[in-house]
């Protein structure tokens, strides 16, 4: 295909996953500068679709652009993230609940095995790729069930900041372990279609995900 196929079918949308999916992996590093003589000459694309791009990221907190600097993939401080625990504890949770008040019956059986003993086992053996899979399996499935828009707009963009953190946080001694224990018992209390507990169930586990941040942090940024 050549270059001028591709900027006629290439949207900005595209080239935003695109880079979104190199920046939240850290192909694409915080701090590494963005050019948009590369951008575009990697993607086939005209330059004002990479400012477009660009502007859509650094609205997200992606990246950040200065004046006759260019762009940069955004570096988060602690202060940052402590800030973005904040907000995730009330959008999961609700997330959480609207999910268990609106998925038929049987929704969250299929969740009860999949964080059952193939993930203890999983975590023994320090498979993190399934119990990482199983989480975001849930988390989909969730956001999906919560059948609501702005909210599920909202969370990707949170995740978006937070993907890499949340990955790592797992390899910190033991975390894994308490977390898939704190997720049965949301996924416990979805199942009985207790909509008030799994919420209270699912901030407590965001509080405790902040906590092991905060012991940690050293060691994570």
């Amino acid at each position: 295909m050549d270059s001028s196929t591709t900027r006629t079918k290439m949207t900005v949308e595209e080239i935003v996953d695109a880079l979104r999916d190199k920046i939240v992996v850290q192909e694409l590093a915080p701090g590494v500068k963005l050019r948009e003589i590369a951008v575009a000459s990697e993607f086939g694309i005209s330059r004002p679709r990479v400012r477009e791009a660009f502007s859509i990221l650094e609205e997200r907190g992606l990246i950040e652009r200065t004046h006759n600097q260019g762009a940069v993939v955004a570096r988060q401080t602690a202060g940052q993230i402590e800030a973005l625990f904040d907000v995730r504890e009330v959008l999961e949770a609700l997330a959480v609940r609207l999910a268990t008040q609106n998925a038929p019956k049987g929704t969250w059986d299929v969740f009860r095995e999949r964080f059952g003993p193939r993930a203890i086992k999983a975590i023994e053996t320090n498979d993190m790729d399934y119990y990482v899979e199983a989480v975001n399996e849930f988390r989909r499935k969730t956001f999906q069930e919560a059948n609501n828009e702005i909210l599920s707009q909202s969370l990707d963009r949170l995740y978006d900041r937070t993907r890499v953190l949340i990955q790592r946080l797992v390899l910190m001694p033991g975390r894994a372990a308490a977390a898939l224990e704190e997720h049965r018992q949301v996924i416990e209390a979805m199942i009985e279609g207790d909509a008030v507990r799994a919420e209270q169930l699912k901030r407590a586990n965001i509080v405790s995900a902040r906590r092991w941040f905060q012991d940690f942090k050293k060691f994570l940024l």
